[in-house]
């Protein structure tokens, strides 16, 4: 009988994910891992309660569970480059590089010496197999697929996993959480980054990165405003630029942030005409290629810039084993350096890399 050792993140999902390896015959073990050491603004730890529905759903289960502490790990592999991102007026995503810094990298090795032959995690994704060559396959559930947070998963950390929910909708991992009931069934699901949480982001970040006030700009170079800081703005963003109306404007035209200029320290701000935000291209480096790095220079495919995005027509052009540009085959809003593209050919994820 082969052991899976199962990330327990205190979710319906990881549980579900237990579940199943447990009544498909598995030596299954629930290992939480705690990645962070810090109170939230209520005062209360969410590691705490999130161990307590791990042991609750292990219980349940009838599996053994242990927590491990990966928080050092987590601050000097993706929490210091989020800071470093910030800095540099990008928009990081750590969630990506939480998954190849700590759950495929140092979590993998804890489980291997809890005796794993297998590791598994809730991710909304499918894996498949052959041989030596691992795919990462998109999930049935296109409104949970999480390929994208895994696009730097490398071929040795794929080489022994298992994702059990991914031919699963949503509806029915809940329905099958509360039909054996456990106690994470209803449990509201995650969002945004996990080290924040609930948080105010603005007062998270001033916690860490002193603000450097400065001007509030438009493309042509009139002076409209104050910033309180480039980490707080993101390309595209409306909300909080504390800026009125123009006279003769329509009311639906609205300002929004369309550029930054971090030697200088000004912040580009455009009202109503939308169209700085629209690129044709983007250079992306960094790129982990899944299986292999493509034979062609040159190929068609599909890519996402952010999460929730629909896949979007493009074309690859390789400068190099891991940089590339990319051409959109439509105009694209708001592509933002710092966050990941992502590529597709049909239910495979190729990989991806950091927008540039």
């Amino acid at each position: 009988m082969k052991t899976v050792v199962v990330g327990m993140s205190g979710g319906v999902d990881s549980s579900v994910a237990a579940l199943l390896l447990k009544e498909q015959g598995y030596n299954v073990i629930g290992l939480y891992m705690v990645n962070w050491e810090e109170e939230g603004e209520n005062g209360c730890c969410t590691a705490e309660a999130d161990y307590e529905d791990v042991k609750r759903v292990c219980n349940a289960v009838g599996i053994p569970y242990y927590a491990v502490n990966f928080a050092r790990e987590y601050r000097e592999r993706v929490f210091a480059h989020f800071l470093e991102e910030y800095e540099k007026g990008r928009t990081p995503n750590p969630d990506v590089l939480c998954n190849r810094e700590i759950k495929f990298g140092p979590f993998r090795a804890y489980a291997k010496a809890l005796g794993a032959d297998l590791i598994a995690t809730g991710h909304y994704c499918g894996i498949r197999h052959e041989g030596e060559v691992h795919y990462l396959l998109k999930a049935a559930d296109a409104n949970k697929d999480q390929t994208y947070f895994l696009n730097q998963v490398t071929q040795e950390q794929l080489s022994d996993v298992l994702f059990p929910l991914g031919g699963l909708q949503k509806p029915q991992v809940r329905a099958m959480a509360e039909k054996y009931g456990l106690s994470t069934a209803k449990k509201k699901d995650s969002t945004g980054i996990c080290f924040i949480g609930e948080r105010n982001f603005r007062n998270f970040l001033k916690s860490y990165l002193p603000a450097r006030p400065g001007r509030m700009m438009t493309p042509s170079g009139e002076v409209v405003g104050e910033h309180i800081g480039l980490m707080y703005y993101t390309l595209g963003q409306r909300r909080g630029l504390d800026l009125g109306g123009r006279k003769g404007d329509p009311a639906e035209g609205r300002w929004f942030v369309v550029g930054k200029d971090v030697p200088n320290n000004i912040l580009y701000v455009s009202h109503g005409d939308e169209s700085p935000l629209y690129s044709s291209s983007c250079t992306v480096s960094g790129i982990n290629w899944i299986p292999s790095v493509p034979a062609e220079e040159e190929f068609a495919c599909t890519a996402k810039f952010r999460y929730r995005q629909a896949e979007q027509g493009v074309r690859v052009v390789r400068t190099g084993e891991r940089t590339a540009k990319v051409l959109f085959d439509v105009p694209q809003r708001a592509v933002t350096g710092g966050q990941y593209a992502v590529f597709y050919s049909g239910e495979l994820c190729l990989g991806g890399g950091v927008i540039d």
